[in-house]
């Protein structure tokens, strides 16, 4: 029996220990999509306790606790601090096979010092602790992000926000790590939104444009994205329920915007018509700039309402969807045929999508780049130890595998970096069992390079990152 994550977690074959540890463990992080506050690193936020480091907007944990029957007010209620760590040390136990049980404890290794499993019975010890090493300065934001080797970390940030964070951390010459923004403008294609008509104001004041029509709005993105640019970004990202796309005349776009500027409401097609000729503007651009397109799919958005009602969007109650890849498909043919389609990253929150995203990537790769188009790494509900062999096993039955741009945290917590290190051993994990079946050689020199390359080389050449 092997003990409770030892240094051999995950690793089943004496290959897979000698990739790890010898290749992979030391690589730098890259984290290239990440929801982390820019303002928290440039302040170099300190963490009073354990709440606010783990449970603080994190929608993970609060389903965790929701399914063992918490009280709201112990989640995002007005419970104290203490109380709420209580309540997830006494959930975590039930939590067998869930990555959220690796990823604590991973945590309390790495950062706290920490081996003593979590439980309700052990929680006052680690609260204790906890709060005796979390009152040193090197569990600061920007001690946590350099001992966790991190090399860049692209944010997600609104086309409409000011970067002001992003500007002071580029100026700021002691602080190691490159922090970039990434073009979010979700909200500017959300035509069917009720808040739509003051958002387009917001990015119009942004930009110094006075948004009036269709046109006006891709001058505005346009401009915002070139100021991104500027600081450094390296790609867009955008959150669908579906990939849209409808063939118009370009009238039906510009009517659908005009209507839902006046207060109007807009149909389904007429939304999509909206969303794919914005899309195929910003595709040209990323192109243009020689950026990265992220497209994150297949998710339902706040299929509770009465919770919604009372918590808003990103509280834990979006779910799996089951996606049309023919929208998709069409996009990318589109950008393609006129040569403008950009290195592209492509995430469904359905594993069932796999082999069809492996499969899609394939019809698009090109001559510019190796792995121009990547199935992205497991995401959400499936950055799990299941979820994340499935994807890699996939992609190495379709694809090529040594192109894979690897693992990113798409957290909101800064000590979520062990995440990669999980992802690391999952990965010398399969590939040790391959080599020990006598699948591939036993040709440590190039399964070195291999891992180091899906580790880190691959995503910083991917993003071109400085």
């Amino acid at each position: 029996m092997k003990n409770f994550m030892d240094d051999n977690f995950l690793l089943n074959t004496k290959t897979s220990e000698k990739l790890y540890h010898d290749y992979a463990a030391a690589m730098p992080v890259i984290d290239y999509h990440c929801h982390i506050d820019p303002r928290e690193i440039y302040e170099n936020r300190c963490f009073e306790n354990l709440t606010q480091a783990w449970l603080e907007g994190d929608h993970y944990k609060w389903r965790l606790l929701r399914a063992n029957g918490v009280s709201e007010d112990f989640i995002t209620g007005g419970a104290s601090d203490r109380e709420k760590f209580q309540k997830y040390a006494e959930a975590l136990p039930r939590a067998i096979s869930n990555p959220l049980y690796h990823w604590t404890h991973l945590e309390l290794k790495r950062y706290l010092d920490i081996d003593t499993p979590l439980s309700g019975s052990t929680a006052d010890e680690i609260w204790s602790l906890s709060l005796d090493r979390l009152s040193s300065d090197r569990l600061s934001v920007r001690n946590i992000i350099k001992s966790s080797n991190v090399k860049v970390i692209g944010t997600t940030d609104d086309p409409a926000d000011s970067l002001e964070w992003h500007m002071k951390l580029k100026n700021d010459k002691t602080f190691e790590a490159v922090v970039v923004p990434t073009f979010r403008p979700d909200r500017a294609m959300n035509i069917e939104k009720p808040d739509f008509a003051e958002y387009i104001g917001k990015l119009g004041e942004a930009a110094g444009v006075s948004i009036k029509n269709i046109d006006d709005v891709k001058t505005a993105l346009k401009k915002r994205l070139e100021f991104f640019v500027e600081l450094g970004c390296r790609a867009s990202d955008h959150g669908f329920d579906y990939i849209p796309f409808c063939r118009s005349d370009g009238n039906t776009a510009a009517k659908a915007f005009q209507n839902a500027l006046n207060g109007g409401t807009v149909g389904a097609e007429e939304a999509k018509a909206y969303k794919t000729e914005l899309m195929l503007f910003i595709g040209r651009e990323l192109n243009r700039h020689r950026l990265v397109m992220q497209l994150h799919f297949g998710a339902v958005r706040n299929v509770n309402r009465a919770m919604y009602d009372r918590l808003g969007a990103d509280t834990g109650y979006d779910c799996v969807g089951v996606p049309d890849c023919g929208g998709l498909i069409r996009f990318l043919d589109a950008l393609e045929q006129s040569g403008e389609l950009p290195k592209t990253v492509l995430y469904s929150l359905n594993p069932n999508d796999n082999a069809m995203l492996c499969s899609i990537a394939g019809c698009f790769q090109g001559t510019s780049a190796a792995g121009k188009i990547q199935h992205g790494s497991a995401w959400w509900f499936n950055d799990t130890l299941i979820g994340m062999k499935n994807q890699l096993k996939t992609l190495a039955s379709i694809s090529l595998l040594g192109n894979f741009i690897g693992m990113t945290t798409d957290s909101r917590s800064f000590l979520s970096y062990p995440r990669h290190e999980y992802f690391r051993r999952i990965l010398c994990g399969i590939i040790g069992k391959w080599v020990d079946n006598g699948e591939y050689p036993n040709d440590i020199e190039m399964l070195g390079r291999l891992v180091q390359d899906i580790s880190y080389n691959n995503a910083n050449k991917y993003f071109d990152f400085p």
